[in-house]
């Protein structure tokens, strides 16, 4: 690890004017590429005290040992400076997306003497008309296919189309007319380029005015008695029209425009962009990438647009860029677009009416795309057993953590405290041992004291039941069959004579096995240092020292240890972070789900509902006058009268109703018969993602 001082320039070397600089590591490999308005101010923000800067900035000038920069004349030089550098170096600290597939174009191939229709993938070509991308080749074919009935251009390859032309007789397609065989001489190089230009202007989307001369032709065909080419045209009409329906009309018919969305967490981005061209959805792509420097919202549509516009020019650039974030500052951003493309480009973000409907769209389908890269890495279990190997020499285990516990507090201003327990076992959730909890024996936005009660409820049981069951000894959980990519190898090992992975648990009365009585091997906690030492301090007040701890700080991604001054950092990349950050992120979601149950059943099930006539805005007003329904209940009838707008027969109706409403009362655990004075759990739910109230 390097420090940074040892290759500080000196303040007086660094020029005030814009550029674009790059760290390297001591091997001379380019690390890290950035631009900036004022080199001096931009590179005086890495050198100060590693504490006050970003981990993923402070990982970066640690691993450098070096940094240069070239001075240009405009910030948009800087911008297309580092856009050719980031291409050329590819540093590892840079957002780099990566295609989570390889979309194919429709390709025209006009630098040819005789153009060619055709599939293409990969780096993009001179000479070359692409239209797309699609989501699929064999769309670009059905579509070529309907096309080819009114623009017979050649789709053959160079073999066939040379071989034709030796032989003096045209392919398949040039008898059936789908092909103008300009390889036997039926049309000239000219006519048959002024033919593939009429089908790239189709496809750029310019088709109303080549729809209504077809048609003025199929009427002057029927005017002149010529009905087989006027059925020939109508069928030509009809194919066009075919085609065009492939694209969904979204925007009005003159609007060229792509839209471009992200949807990130702390650690990825997913990019989505829809290219509309007149007014259709032409084409859809999208990337995904590794968050490894600290970017936001704006700069994840910065290094979009340089990606997606980098060797883009002419049409390829439309007239309108709408995205959900402008960078900073926009003014180069779009005036390196204008120069790409020769005209004004817009940029700007969508406010009201179509475009900002379709961008929630693009939105939705970024938001999906990152779901499911999640999924999909996720079920890999050689990436968990790695995520998982990553934690225990992250934290200083002695084996890894097969059985992962995470615990979160949710509550509203103080009020409905709740909280979550949700398990991973071998890197995969087990929702069916989800556990809520109910926090009553205080209220108020006290995290680290709902922490140590909960951490000390849950294992309270594991004590019980251990107790219950006599010395049991615990063995680290087997996967379950069939989960993920593994259930192929699960289900193999399952047909050898192994022991059943269940035996030796306790069970009840059922046979089931008993939920708190199987411990974990590692307790994370969402928080810092203050809920990490809570739930230390509750295993230790138990006696139980077999299970390690460690808490998730959710704004840094810092991993907290018990009685450690400083946090562990895992770097952006690793496996081991995405597993515990996926982990957090499920124990919030299922805290907050649960806790906005409770606060909804709280509102509806107030007494004053069953009051006739009396709204929402009296029964605000009420409670507000008395501070809660206790009081409300004491008070008298001209009490209440001297709230505003309730007269003496809402008073008595009010007093008759909270008369006749009985309180509820203590909780009973159904298994033993015992009251749960703190907790007042519902009845336990069989829905696995629901969880039981513990």
């Amino acid at each position: 690890m390097a420090d940074p001082s040892s290759y500080r320039p000196k303040p007086g070397q660094i020029p005030d004017s814009p550029g674009v600089y790059k760290f390297r590591d001591d091997h001379g490999r380019v690390i890290y590429v950035g631009k900036a308005k004022s080199l001096r101010q931009r590179l005086a923000n890495y050198f100060q005290d590693l504490a006050g800067l970003h981990p993923r900035t402070r990982t970066m000038v640690t691993t450098a040992a070096s940094v240069e920069w070239t001075v240009v004349s405009t910030e948009v030089e800087a911008l297309q400076l580092e856009y050719s550098w980031i291409k050329e170096f590819d540093p590892r600290f840079n957002v780099k997306y990566r295609d989570d597939k390889s979309y194919p174009y429709l390709a025209v191939t006009l630098g040819e003497e005789f153009p060619r229709v055709q599939v293409m993938r990969g780096a993009k070509k001179k000479g070359v008309r692409y239209f797309g991308p699609y989501g699929h080749a064999w769309a670009i074919r059905e579509t070529v296919d309907l096309m080819l009935r009114v623009f017979p251009v050649r789709t053959c390859s160079a073999g066939v189309f040379k071989r034709s032309a030796q032989i003096g007789r045209p392919c398949l397609l040039g008898y059936i007319g789908k092909c103008s065989a300009p390889c036997v001489g039926r049309i000239s190089p000219e006519e048959h380029h002024e033919l593939a230009e009429d089908f790239c202007d189709f496809m750029a989307g310019r088709t109303g005015a080549y729809l209504r001369r077809l048609e003025r032709a199929m009427q002057d065909a029927a005017e002149e008695m010529e009905y087989e080419r006027a059925a020939r045209l109508r069928d030509d009409i009809g194919a066009l029209r075919r085609a065009m329906e492939k694209s969904a009309v979204v925007l009005a018919d003159a609007t060229d425009a792509d839209l471009i969305a992200v949807a990130e967490d702390e650690l990825e981005a997913a990019v989505q962009i829809f290219h509309v061209r007149g007014g259709r959805v032409r084409g859809q792509r999208g990337w995904v990438t590794d968050k490894v420097e600290a970017v936001t919202t704006a700069g994840l549509v910065e290094h979009a647009l340089q990606q997606l516009y980098g060797e883009e020019r002419g049409d390829a650039v439309p007239k309108e860029v709408l995205v959900p974030a402008l960078p900073e500052p926009v003014e180069p951003v779009q005036q390196w677009l204008s120069e790409r493309r020769g005209s004004q480009v817009s940029l700007r973000i969508p406010q009201r009416g179509d475009k900002k409907d379709l961008m929630a769209t693009v939105g939705r389908n970024a938001q999906q795309a990152l779901a499911l890269h999640k999924t999909r890495r996720a079920s890999d279990l050689t990436t968990r057993s790695r995520a998982l190997e990553e934690i225990a020499e992250a934290l200083g285990l002695d084996a890894v953590p097969l059985r992962i516990e995470c615990f979160d507090i949710s509550h509203l201003q103080g009020e409905d405290v709740v909280a979550s327990m949700v398990v991973f076992e071998d890197g995969l959730a087990r929702k069916s041992e989800y556990r809520r909890f109910q926090i009553k024996g205080f209220e108020g936005q006290d995290d680290v004291r709902s922490m140590h009660e909960v951490i000390g409820r849950r294992f309270r049981r594991y004590l019980q039941e251990k107790q219950k069951s006599g010395e049991w000894t615990e063995e680290p959980p087997a996967p379950e069959e069939g989960n993920g990519e593994a259930g192929a190898a699960e289900r193999a090992e399952a047909a050898s004579p192994e022991p059943d992975p269940m035996a030796g648990r306790p069970t009840d009365e059922e046979g089931r096995p008993k939920r708190f009585a199987y411990p974990p091997q590692l307790v994370v906690v969402d928080g810092g240092a203050p809920q990490v030492a809570a739930a230390r301090r509750a295993l230790d007040e138990l006696g139980i020292d077999d299970v390690a701890v460690c808490g998730l700080a959710k704004r840094l991604e810092e991993v907290w240890l018990p009685e450690e001054d400083d946090p562990v950092v895992l770097p952006r990349s690793s496996e081991g972070l995405y597993l515990l950050q996926r982990v957090r992120d499920e124990a919030h979601r299922f805290a907050i789900r649960y806790q906005r149950t409770k606060r909804g059943k709280r509102l509806k099930s107030s007494p004053l509902d069953a009051v006739a006539g009396l709204g929402e805005s009296r029964r605000q007003a009420l409670l507000k006058h008395f501070g809660s329904l206790k009081k409300l209940r004491a008070a008298t009838v001209e009490e209440l009268c001297e709230v505003p707008g309730v007269g003496r027969k809402t008073a008595e109706s009010v007093l008759a109703s909270l008369a006749g409403a009985t309180p509820a009362g203590p909780a009973v655990n159904t298994a033993t018969g015992e009251i749960i004075e703190d907790d007042g759990a519902a009845p336990a739910t069989s829905s696995p993602e629901r969880g039981r109230d513990a």
